[in-house]
């Protein structure tokens, strides 16, 4: 059977993926479409419930991370529908009218739960709020946003001088500020801004590089004052605002065509269509990164879809080459940098990804662990401070693996499976469907022997 290369193995702790691409070789074929985008289901729903009436959300992603938010916002009391893609209906509170929860709130492995959250729950007056992960969440730094909140005047206790979750948060009237943001960081940033809603005045973050805009498109469209200076990288929000319920569509999410994007170009004679998939130009980096390293890559049907730009993305084979990638590109294709590694592996010559380090704080090291991972199934990985130096075109090998929990290197090794001899097997495999759980059931649908 064409695809009997991939079985899941269920044990008491772990799913374990099992990969035997047949000797004769594998392509890839047909149309797709991926879960919705994750950062602006979150946007949707946190949104949904911090608005006066009702939020319709079509193309939520259901997965782990998403069940994270509606859980913990339900415990504040806000109604939401249980998830689907279809339709999710939210009935928001208003500004300021969130409960106080009888629980802490867990975010399970969401850090975008975790740390936008604390923006909304620091400028809740007169409420005190205990949030909480698992065990990758609880050891990944909140300073970034706990040092802000701070600056506003927010109360904010926790681990390790107040930087690792459970944190214990006492709501305030803040004050607002102009942050000047050391990185360029979404979750930083919509924080800020989150927090900024019922601040009296106004609130702004200035960022070295701009970083994804999903937050502010989303804000302006539930009625906030948004201003944004691209000149200046910087975002103003303006307080006390008064959101309304809106009716949104997600797009598809780009993170996710990119497993597909980098495993049809690097599989000899595959082509996919991937549809209705958000091509905001904050998040294209990864286009652009293979486009520089010759990807055939196609934008389709190009639209507009509740104010985010959206495309169907055709993908055929091409020889890539090796490019640097590095500088303001980095925070447009940060979640990326895994499967592109993968690609990196299979283009001529040696390619170099900087100003990543980032990534070290992640679900995982993401740095160490791609490049441990692939250094096993043969590739020439370099490993450095804020990047990797990989060299392609050697063989890769079926190897034993693990994912570490991590969904993003999960997928990126499963897409380097397809293309090695012998079998793969990858530890943790259920990660995956913290952003797409039916990941594992696409490969199946769109590989074909040859």
């Amino acid at each position: 059977m064409a695809n009997a290369f991939v079985l899941l193995e269920n044990t008491e702790d772990q799913t374990v993926l099992h990969l035997s691409p047949p000797e004769s070789g594998l392509v890839l074929r047909g149309r797709i479409r991926v879960p919705g985008d994750k950062s602006i289901s979150h946007r949707a729903l946190m949104l949904g419930a911090l608005a006066q009436g009702t939020t319709e959300i079509e193309g939520l992603l259901v997965g782990e991370d998403p069940q994270s938010t509606a859980n913990c916002f339900r415990q504040m009391g806000v109604t939401i529908s249980p998830l689907n893609p279809e339709h999710v209906v939210v009935v928001g509170l208003g500004l300021g009218e969130l409960q106080e929860p009888r629980m802490p709130l867990d975010a399970g492995n969401s850090g975008t739960t975790l740390r936008l959250m604390l923006g909304i729950l620091a400028s809740h007056g007169g409420r005190f709020f205990v949030v909480t992960g698992d065990d990758s969440l609880r050891s990944r730094p909140m300073s970034r946003v706990v040092k802000p909140l701070q600056a506003m005047g927010a109360q904010i206790w926790g681990r390790q001088d107040n930087s690792l979750a459970p944190l214990a948060v006492q709501g305030q009237t803040l004050k607002p500020i102009h942050y000047q943001s050391p990185i360029a960081s979404a979750q930083v940033k919509s924080c800020v801004l989150l927090a900024g809603l019922m601040t009296p005045g106004r609130t702004t973050v200035t960022e070295p590089h701009l970083s994804r805009d999903h937050s502010e498109r989303m804000l302006r469209a539930f009625g906030a004052e948004i201003e944004v200076d691209r000149a200046t990288c910087s975002v103003t929000v303006t307080g006390p605002a008064t959101l309304t319920g809106q009716k949104v569509v997600v797009p598809g999410d780009i993170s996710s065509a990119a497993f597909w994007l980098v495993a049809a170009s690097i599989v000899p004679g595959s082509e996919l269509v991937i549809e209705n998939v958000g091509v905001n130009p904050t998040r294209i980096g990864i286009l652009e990164a293979l486009e520089r390293m010759n990807a055939d890559i196609e934008r389709l049907n190009e639209r507009e879809v509740a104010g985010e730009p959206v495309a169907d993305l055709r993908v055929r084979y091409a020889p890539l080459k090796a490019c640097e990638i590095s500088g303001d590109i980095i925070p447009r294709l940060i979640d990326e940098v895994p499967i592109l590694a993968v690609a990196a592996a299979f283009a001529a010559g040696t390619t170099v990804i900087k100003d990543a380090a980032e990534l070290r704080v992640k679900e995982s090291d993401r740095l160490a662990v791609m490049a441990a991972q692939l250094t096993e199934m043969g590739a020439q990985v370099i490993e450095h401070p804020d990047g990797l130096e990989i060299t392609g075109g050697s063989p890769l090998k079926g190897a034993k693996l693990d994912s570490y929990t991590d969904h993003r290197i999960a997928m990126s090794l499963a897409i380097a499976a397809t293309v090695a001899t012998g079998t793969t097997t990858i530890a943790h495999a259920e990660a995956a469907s913290i952003s797409y759980p039916n990941f594992f059931e696409t490969l199946k649908q769109v590989c074909q022997a040859q």
